[in-house]
């Protein structure tokens, strides 16, 4: 085509809208250019990360939490969201994932979804990740549910649950064994009748679309000695994600990042870790700092502690492109992809075709099977980040406590706390997290205001 083009443009005139080439050939010049210029176009995705500060059976808050941080990713051009672990009904909901309650209260938020009308929260501009749990055959899991075009095209359930420190998970979850297949789970009604779909594939699987594939991984599964993204990866999957429940420790932070970055890179590829945040009600503060890694190198950092907002969104355009070129210049993660790919010792692992409900397949760089749209979208490819940010021990000590004594606090419906003073390192410990809550709550006032005063919009919520 450049050789044709060229000798046209040569002969005929280079501002010619057509040109003759022999007796019966004619070329459309700018129809050609158009075609050259999409092909080099950038293969862009953009993604967003969904950090809520959401409340153990809270439901109605949940869900317009939960409503807020999808709006606010398709109002921003993104393709595919992720949020926190069980995200519709709160983390920490413990003995309350017995009650067959909690399951059906879930699937009345996601029904509640679907009914918006303000907004058309699940159309085929964007896939939609959300967390919630699941019965399928009696049992309870804890799932990822995967929605496009008012369609749900996967449950993908936890396959390695995490039982130490404070979690005990296989109380009240079932972990999906690695190597069972496919299955499908019958919708309840309060969705059937809503969507038209009465069955859903439930298991491990890759969602392939027109331009790349995902696959999707659940908080203690980054942890494990032989985590599924080796895999993914290994089979060409570009794009991994995460939706965690990860709670603050010291310096934990940075053996997430740790994680993430070797992983991206040794194999290549993007992965996003989408964390909740804030104390919904246990003893623990899940501490944010959603990411988006490609390659090794992090190229979006949400907050990790925070009093003035319980929706944060971390977005990020992704280059596919340079995981194709970073992965080609690897010569030995190349050999081993090929060794997976022959003994295809994936059979369990299923491969679902994204689709729109009107039969089209789904494009994650584009918003319309026309390739014309990407060339007017918003091009600019995210770089990484100049310095990741880490606090030292001192302050996390600081930000954490304070963070969830304010959570605590506004929750409660108390006024205040009571601090009583003995003079030893207990009550000295003390007074300064409470100092420190109230020094973030004066920043964060002081934003507001000054917000106010220069006529910005800044949704804050102390």
């Amino acid at each position: 085509w450049i050789l044709v083009v060229a000798m046209a443009a040569w002969e005929g005139g280079r501002n010619a809208e057509k040109v003759e080439i022999g007796e019966h050939c004619c070329i459309d010049i700018q129809l050609v250019i158009d075609k050259m210029d999409m092909d080099s176009a950038p293969h862009i995705v953009n993604v967003a990360c969904s950090t809520l500060n959401q409340w153990a059976m809270d439901f109605e808050g949940n869900y317009l939490r939960l409503r807020r941080s999808i709006v606010q990713a398709r109002r921003a051009g993104v393709r595919y969201r992720v949020g926190g672990e069980l995200e519709v009904c709160g983390y920490g909901c413990e003995d309350h994932f017995l009650e067959i309650d909690t399951y059906t209260h879930c699937w009345e938020v996601l029904a509640k979804l679907l009914d918006d009308e303000e907004e058309s929260l699940f159309d085929s501009s964007m896939l939609v990740d959300i967390g919630m749990p699941v019965l399928h055959r009696g049992v309870s899991y804890n799932c990822r549910i995967l929605i496009l075009d008012r369609k749900i095209v996967l449950i993908r359930p936890k396959m390695w649950l995490a039982d130490d420190g404070n979690y005990r998970e296989p109380r009240w979850f079932r972990a999906w064994p690695n190597d069972r297949k496919l299955e499908m789970l019958q919708l309840p009604e309060i969705i059937s009748k809503r969507i038209n779909q009465k069955e859903v594939p439930i298991g491990n699987a890759v969602l392939s679309a027109a331009d790349c594939s995902l696959a999707i991984e659940t908080c203690e599964e980054l942890f494990t000695p032989e985590p599924p993204h080796l895999q993914y990866a290994l089979l060409g999957v570009q794009l991994v994600s995460n939706g965690s429940g990860s709670h603050h420790a010291l310096r934990k932070l940075s053996t997430r990042l740790d994680l993430i970055c070797s992983a991206t890179r040794k194999l290549g590829g993007a992965y996003l870790y989408a964390n909740l945040i804030g104390c919904d009600g246990s003893r623990v503060y899940y501490d944010g700092c959603s990411m988006v890694v490609v390659n090794g190198a992090v190229l979006a950092q949400g907050e990790q502690f925070c009093v003035y907002d319980e929706v944060l969104t971390t977005f990020a355009s992704i280059e596919l492109d340079s995981i194709a070129r970073y992965r080609g210049a690897m010569a030995s993660r190349g050999v081993q992809a090929a060794d997976v790919a022959a003994q295809h010792d994936v059979k369990s692992l299923g491969w679902i075709e994204l689709k729109t409900a009107d039969g089209k397949q789904f494009y994650l760089c584009e918003g319309d099977c026309d390739g014309k749209k990407r060339l007017a979208a918003h091009c600019d490819v995210s770089s990484p980040v100049e310095r990741v940010r880490l606090y030292c021990p001192e302050e996390e000590i600081a930000l954490g406590p304070a963070c969830w004594l304010w959570d605590y606090l506004r929750r409660s419906g108390m006024r205040g706390y009571l601090l009583p003073l003995s003079g030893g390192a207990d009550s000295a410990s003390t007074a300064t997290i409470a100092y420190s809550m109230c020094v973030l709550l004066h920043s964060a006032v002081q934003q507001e205001l000054a917000a106010a005063r220069d006529g910005s919009h800044i949704e804050y919520s102390v």
